[in-house]
């Protein structure tokens, strides 16, 4: 299967998609730890981007980042159109649908969601059936966690 017939679409079908159908597409981009020889390394979280129409005639990205089985996200923010970076419109998304009410979810709940909303047949593990941590409030992400720099802004 070619990159271009894997039921993805570059960022400027996707936003076409959402704005025509009203639903929402996504990309999904797994975030490591340190980097070590062990070839079984596993993600510990991920930077999910969301196109989404907006409710008032246009659409926006929103951008969430979190650890896995964490009730906090390192990042949960709503973009406009001009505010979306370059490296995000080189993205490939998958059309899906979405629920305001699974942003209160863990994030790796909120991907598995996401995916099988998509209709691809992806095989995820059940995380709704595993147990939670949580968080405590004081706790702060590393800001190369969502993919910053300490200067870099969003946009």
């Amino acid at each position: 299967m070619t990159e271009e017939n894997d039921g993805r679409l570059s960022f400027k079908e996707a936003v076409a998609y959402v704005m025509q159908k009203r639903q929402a597409a996504f990309c999904a981009m797994p975030v490591f730890g340190e980097v070590t020889d062990d070839e079984e390394q596993t993600a510990e979280g991920v930077r999910i981007f969301i196109i989404e129409y907006d409710g008032e005639g246009d659409w926006q990205l929103r951008f969430i980042a979190g650890p896995f089985f964490s009730n906090a996200y390192a990042a949960f923010e709503i973009l406009a159109p001009e505010e979306v970076p370059d490296s995000v419109r080189e993205l490939r998304f998958l059309p899906t649908r979405i629920d305001s009410h699974w942003y209160d979810e863990q994030v790796q709940i909120l991907l598995q969601k996401l995916v099988q909303a998509s209709g691809i047949q992806a095989q995820m593990p059940d995380y709704e059936s595993m147990p939670m941590r949580h968080a405590e409030e004081q706790v702060v992400f590393p800001v190369n966690f969502i993919g910053r720099d300490n200067d870099e802004k969003t946009h």
